[in-house]
C-alpha cells in the first residue's frame, strides 16, 4: 500500500508542476522531475494534454471576447453612497 501512496503522491505532484508550467517557468529540478514521472505515467501525460487544450481554448476565448464595460451613473452612485453613510452613521 505504501508504493501505491508514493504513485500518487507523485501523480499529484506531477499534475501541480504541469498546471505550474502553464503560467510560469518551472526550476530545473522541477522540470525534471515532471518529464521523468511523464516517462512512466500515462494518466499524467494525457492530463498534460487536456490540460493544454484547456489553456488554449480558454485563451481563445478571452482574445476573442467583447467586454462591455458598463458604470453607474453619477446620480445614483451619489444615492447609493448617501444610503451607506446614513447606514454607518445609526
Amino acid at each position: 500500500m505504501n508504493a501505491l501512496r508514493k504513485i500518487i503522491r507523485n501523480c499529484q505532484q506531477t499534475t501541480l508542476l504541469i498546471e505550474k508550467q502553464a503560467t510560469e517557468q518551472l526550476t530545473l529540478k522541477e522540470f525534471f522531475t515532471m518529464r521523468f514521472h511523464l516517462l512512466f505515467c500515462s494518466i499524467c501525460r494525457l492530463f498534460k494534454k487536456q490540460s493544454g487544450i484547456i489553456n488554449e481554448l480558454v485563451k481563445q476565448l478571452y482574445k476573442n471576447a467583447t467586454f462591455n464595460t458598463q458604470t453607474l451613473d453619477a446620480g445614483f452612485k451619489t444615492t447609493m453612497q448617501n444610503r451607506i453613510d446614513n447606514e454607518l452613521d445609526r
